[in-house]
């Protein structure tokens, strides 16, 4: 795969970004593109390894060491193929993955891994501005007509699957706008939102109806899901989760995503921006260290956000792996993002104890204290507190990114669905629920989870469908399907 010693010639290469001084002062995406030349050098650096773990590394199984040597030879229509024959959209992971692939790259033990992420970006970026991205539309229909709920990336990708096996798909969609997560939840400095808007015209053009504006069980009845022949949910897992200390109700504390779905509103003016999650002039802290949180930083920084902290419970990781964490796993590491590069103060192994109010109810600092991660009586690591650690921190925003807990409950509760362990629709076995008809994906089913494990539920959870509806399916599946949710 690729050139026999690429990886001996060529050093791992990223795109290059615009200086934070100047990305700030809007909400474009900043990175600079590579030549042609430069992307076929690292196609070339895909090793002919043997064992590619990149395979299994990636949740959807992309064919990795082919597109990329698609690539290095300079044949990037074959390489759109390769990548399209196991994920629908490389354009949203080519630019939010976190690349578990590169994690799990063999070149990774001893060289900085290939740049998996960077050359499917490019492909698909290429695929659309050449033309060849087109509509699928089925040679013919089987009459089954199918509801997805949530045009998030596990909807989307289920809608396309199950439209191509010729199926009539209707999307139905609370907010304003199909894309889910990709659209309300991804700040547009990381992908603008015309990204999505282009799949979505493919995809209509296909055959695929989008419903906006329509929230099952409460403007949108139940009851007419009956009118399907087959329902699949993927609403996410949009359950908040809080911080309950003293003074959580106080004004000035808010959930991230009520803060990064305003400000998506804003630049796609749907709505303006409010006070009251306005980071203009504030001393904004952001309490949780995962990419929410991140993309929090980045646009506070983009309001003009006067200071900008950042809180993780956790201890600071390290900067390489450790013994514990060694290759092909996850790397348990320090990851700094490009909205950490553009001005936060990142603070770990601290616990907030209480938001302090002013005389008027709002928000104006934060009581925390220092904590350490000590071996519990049953083995299990447990937080202890650092005597004399306190300390008031000035604030006027704190924005919760805790993630969440699960899917909401009232469409379970109006349909009559079992949850499982963790609260989710329970589906285990070929993504169907307790409802033989009713079949769920994504993190609705899973949990919360990545973009790229969405996509693959939505797949996987299409195959299952047509198979449901037709006896048997041609639809691609990488599993057995019938295995509980990781």
């Amino acid at each position: 795969m690729g050139k026999l010693k690429g990886f001996l010639e060529y050093e791992r290469k990223t795109e290059e970004t615009i200086e934070a001084s100047q990305r700030v002062k809007n909400y474009k995406e900043f990175t600079k593109d590579l030549s042609k030349e430069e992307l076929q050098d690292q196609g070339a650096r895909c090793m002919d390894c043997g064992i590619p773990f990149c395979h299994s590394g990636c949740p959807l199984g992309n064919l990795i060491p082919d597109f990329n040597h698609a690539v290095y030879r300079n044949d990037w229509r074959k390489a759109l193929k390769i990548l399209h024959s196991t994920n629908n959209f490389p354009e949203f992971t080519g630019r939010l993955c976190p690349a578990p692939c590169e994690s799990a790259c063999v070149l990774g033990i001893i060289e900085p891994p290939v740049s998996i992420e960077l050359i499917e970006k490019y492909i698909v970026e290429r695929g659309f501005k050449e033309g060849w991205i087109t509509p699928q539309i089925p040679e013919h229909r089987t009459g089954k007509e199918v509801a997805v709920v949530g045009s998030g990336p596990a909807g989307l990708a289920a809608a396309q699957q199950l439209n191509r096996a010729g199926h009539w798909v209707t999307v139905l969609e609370r907010d304003k706008k199909a894309g889910g997560l990709l659209r309300y939840g991804i700040p547009d400095f990381k992908m603008e939102k015309h990204i999505i808007d282009r799949r979505l015209k493919v995809m209509e053009e296909e055959g695929i109806k989008f419903e906006t504006g329509a929230e099952v069980g409460k403007n949108y009845d139940v009851e007419k899901l009956k009118n399907f022949d087959a329902v699949v949910l993927c609403g996410g897992a949009t359950q908040r989760r809080n911080l309950p200390i003293p003074g959580a109700d106080t004004r000035g504390v808010a959930q991230a995503m009520d803060f990064l779905k305003r400000n998506n509103e804003v630049v796609d003016g749907l709505a303006e921006m409010t006070e009251e999650l306005s980071a203009k002039g504030k001393d904004v802290i952001v309490i949780g260290g995962g990419d929410t949180g991140s993309d929090c930083v980045g646009t506070s920084n983009r309001h003009g956000a006067k200071s900008v902290t950042n809180f993780e419970i956790m201890p600071m990781p390290p900067e390489h792996r450790s013994k514990e964490n060694p290759w092909p796993y996850w790397p348990f590491t320090l990851k700094s993002t490009s909205s950490h590069e553009e001005g936060v103060n990142r603070n770990w192994s601290i616990s907030t104890k209480e938001f302090i109010k002013d005389k008027e109810g709002n928000l104006k600092a934060l009581k925390t204290v220092n904590i350490e991660w000590v071996k519990g009586e049953n083995g299990r690591p447990q937080l202890k507190e650092v005597p004399d650690s306190e300390k008031e921190w000035p604030c006027d925003l704190t924005l919760l990114a805790l993630g969440f807990t699960g899917p909401e409950k009232s469409l379970a509760e109006q349909l009559g669905l079992e949850e499982d362990t963790r609260t989710n629709i329970k589906a285990e076995r070929n993504y169907q629920t307790n409802i033989p008809n009713i079949f769920a994906a994504g993190d609705m089913r899973r949990g919360q989870s990545l973009i790229v494990w969405a996509i693959s539920e939505g797949r996987e959870a299409a195959h299952h469908v047509d198979k449901f509806l037709m006896g048997k399916s041609k639809l691609p599946t990488k599993g057995p399907g019938d295995l509980p949710a990781a």
